[in-house]
């Protein structure tokens, strides 16, 4: 086989029958043996295979999924890329996980799999009747009923033995080719329309999980009222483009998004922050796709073009999150490979060494074994984690909370602290000024106008909320002109100003410019006393005023400090605000440890010591200051993620509007959802070891370990999807 010396590429191919982990494992065992195959990515719920490849075409890549009995569809033209993308995603046109998909849904499928019960229950009817097993009739209907039923189960079975490995489809045929060679010919029809039964319905209830998925991004309507000229045009959604302008009526479902252009309104905005209160709308808000007008009309720019929104963003990192394995997914796929190879050569001993060493009759013997492969298919257990992980995170989403993995699904229950940034995450981060206090003659407005001149392009809440104040005074005004402008990380701004040498910034900066005189000293007090940030104003090594900012605390932050501490989780803030403020604040939200006058660097240092004091540590914050401290977190938290594209893709989790109260809400579903893995586990593997002894007693029958086995994945199923309930109304 040829393998290109280009970079790698990635294919993405749709696998309708890709249902649970014995397909998975066709696929990797066919392709792993392929050159030039680099990294193999599932998404099982979405029936997607991400191949990152270095063959000349993706077609041979799609014969040999062919060949192992799954049709593969090629999505898409590869292209090029260092790793297979973890945010891939069925287009639009071709959803997937839809459940026409699965050919266990056609209406045929469901037709034919009736006749094939019908002949099979006329089959053990005539040998009941007849007390013959194996007669011509009884023959008849076996072989019709076999036919009928068992041909996706046939070929996949064949695929297994291609691609050299063990699944139930596998197990199964061995099943029922060997009660019909020891003569239980109605039994192997019985056991073989039951199996196509219990897959069909699994496929159903699999169906769930997926479409619960979709239809997050489903409910952005196809049709959009774009504004032509004069005109208003019904235009489908995926014609319009950047900049265009669309109407959003009362009571419609917004297109696209966008920001207001005219009109007033309030937007429900649960799809996306799971708020549950309208939101107020005027020029200059932004519309979220998917998001229902409440009163008025709105005209709306459009900022994004269909299948790049919001909402279908936060499907596509849902869809991605769910094909990562998590931990517990990541143990049980392990304990699957080697439990399925035992349990076969634990068949072959009790068929081989029952007659030797007791005199069990050989038929007898064979077929406790047979029963044995039967019992033997772990899909229950595979199936356990990722229908609870999904689950959970489409649950998650509902509620506006984001999660990214469900690594750190599962990660959450285990924090024992939370540290929380107070600017933007405790507070609303859109301060305002209220307090000039001149300190040598210069008049307020003239310290302001320096301080806007030297903060103009930061995006520090401090310095924009200085900025505004002054261009709401003297909007026509223009600002002094700066040059050699030198930001400080965390401390402030220098710059010269008309040959002066001037600064803006934190009562640190002051005291590293060595001019935080008595003065000074005393009027930062009295401020910060109140509860409010204060900013040093200088020129030329002298301080020249002190500019007060208040920042009002959220009225759901000590709701949300508290929700945390009787969850037995430490609560720590971190700022880079001064000690008095930062106190302030603290008490009125109910935190008893606090760090201040923090750069980016020492918040990184504290969520360090954090974790060593308690372990696993969360970092809650919104700016691009907090960086560090949430990367360094076992889990950082993105504030507001709704209003920055980037929070999403960089967040482990992100909260979609800027109630901290969804941080609590994030550790009770991830405990919930341990609990659920718990359950299901221990119910995959206790009916397994149950149905063990009552085989090796003699008591249990093929189609009793096919109801067994089945059985089980379909209560693991419907155990992981209760999950979802929880996300249809607030915690």
């Amino acid at each position: 086989m040829t393998v290109s010396a280009e970079a790698p590429r990635t294919a993405r191919f749709r696998v309708p029958d890709l249902c649970c982990a014995a397909e998975e494992q066709l696929i990797r065992g066919r392709l792993k043996t392929m050159d030039g195959i680099d990294e193999l990515q599932f998404d099982i719920f979405g029936r997607q295979v991400n191949v990152l490849h270095r063959l000349p075409s993706a077609a041979t890549i799609r014969d040999a999924i062919d060949s192992v009995g799954l049709k593969a569809i090629l999505l898409d033209e590869p292209h090029d890329t260092a790793a297979v993308p973890h945010d891939a995603s069925a287009p639009a046109e071709a959803p997937a996980g839809h459940a026409a998909d699965h050919e266990g849904t056609h209406a045929d499928g469901w037709a034919l799999l009736a006749v094939s019960g019908l002949l099979a229950a006329a089959a053990e009817a005539t040998a009941w009747s007849t007390g013959e097993d194996r007669s011509w009739l009884v023959a008849l209907l076996v072989v019709g009923s076999i036919a009928l039923g068992g041909r996706t189960a046939l070929r996949k079975a064949i695929g297994s033995v291609r691609a050299r490995t063990l699944n139930i489809n596998l197990l199964m045929a061995i099943a029922v080719v060997g009660a019909v060679i020891i003569g239980h010919w109605p039994e192997a029809a019985m056991v073989t329309f039951l199996f196509a039964l219990a897959e069909a319905i699994e496929g159903r209830a699999l169906d769930r999980a997926r479409n619960a998925i979709q239809s997050l991004a489903a409910i952005s309507p196809d049709i959009a009222l774009l504004r032509v000229g004069t005109e208003l045009q019904r235009v489908p959604t995926g014609q319009v483009r950047i900049d265009q302008i669309v109407r959003i009526l009362p009571g419609e479902r917004a297109p696209l998004d966008g920001v207001v252009v005219d009109g007033i309104s309030a937007m429900n905005q649960a799809p996306i922050t799971g708020e549950s209160m309208p939101v107020p709308k005027h020029v200059g808000d932004p519309v979220f796709a998917g998001t229902i007008n409440e009163e008025g009309p709105l005209d709306v720019r459009v900022t994004a073009v269909a299948g790049e929104s919001m909402l279908a963003r936060i499907a596509r990192t849902i869809q991605s999150a769910q094909a990562q394995r998590a931990p517990t997914q990541r143990f049980v796929d392990a304990f699957a490979r080697w439990y399925t190879p035992v349990v076969v050569l634990l068949a072959v001993v009790v068929a081989v060494g029952l007659p030797v060493l007791y005199r069990v009759p050989v038929y007898d013997a064979v077929y406790k074994a047979l029963v044995l492969l039967v019992v033997a298919c772990p899909c229950a257990l595979v199936l356990s984690t990722p229908v609870t992980i999904v689950s959970a995170l489409t649950a998650a989403a509902r509620h506006g909370i984001l999660i990214k993995g469900g690594i750190f699904m599962e990660r959450g229950r285990k924090l024992r602290a939370v540290a929380l940034d107070k600017t933007g995450t405790l507070t609303h981060g859109a301060p305002r000024v209220t307090d000039i206090v001149p300190l040598n003659g210069l008049p307020p407005a003239e310290i302001l106008k320096i301080a806007a001149s030297l903060n103009v392009h930061s995006t520090h809440p401090v310095a924009k909320a200085v900025v505004a104040a002054w261009q709401a005074e003297h909007p026509d005004e223009p600002l002094l002109t700066a040059t050699d402008v030198r930001a400080l990380a965390g401390r402030g701004v220098t710059a010269a100003i008309a040959d002066r040498r001037t600064f803006v910034g934190s009562h640190r900066l002051a005291e590293e410019l060595a001019t935080c005189s008595p003065t000074v000293e005393a009027e930062l007090d009295r401020i910060e006393r109140a509860g409010k940030t204060t900013v040093v104003v200088g020129a030329d090594g002298e301080p020249i005023g002190v500019i007060g900012v208040a920042d009002e605390v959220r009225a759901t932050s000590r709701e949300a400090v508290a929700a945390l501490l009787s969850r037995n989780i430490h609560v720590v803030m971190l700022t880079g605000d001064n000690i008095t403020t930062a106190r302030a604040v603290a008490a009125e939200v109910g935190i008893r440890e606090l760090r201040a006058g923090l750069l980016p660097e020492d918040k990184l240092t504290a969520i360090e010591a954090l974790a060593e004091a308690y372990g696993d540590v969360g970092m809650v914050g919104d700016g691009v200051n907090d960086a560090p401290a949430m990367a360094r977190a076992a889990i950082g938290f993105a504030m507001g993620a709704a209003g920055t594209a980037t929070a999403i893709e960089t967040a482990d989790v992100a909260l979609m509007d800027d109630d901290l109260r969804k941080v609590p809400q994030f550790f009770d579903i991830s405990r919930r959802a341990a609990r659920v893995l718990t359950q299901n586990i221990a119910l995959s593997i206790g009916l397994k070891a149950v149905f063990f002894v009552l085989t090796l007693a003699g008591v249990a029958t093929l189609w009793m370990a096919v109801f067994a086995d089945v059985g089980t994945s379909l209560l693991v199923i419907v155990n992981g999807l209760r999950l979802l309930r929880e996300g249809r109304t607030p915690l």
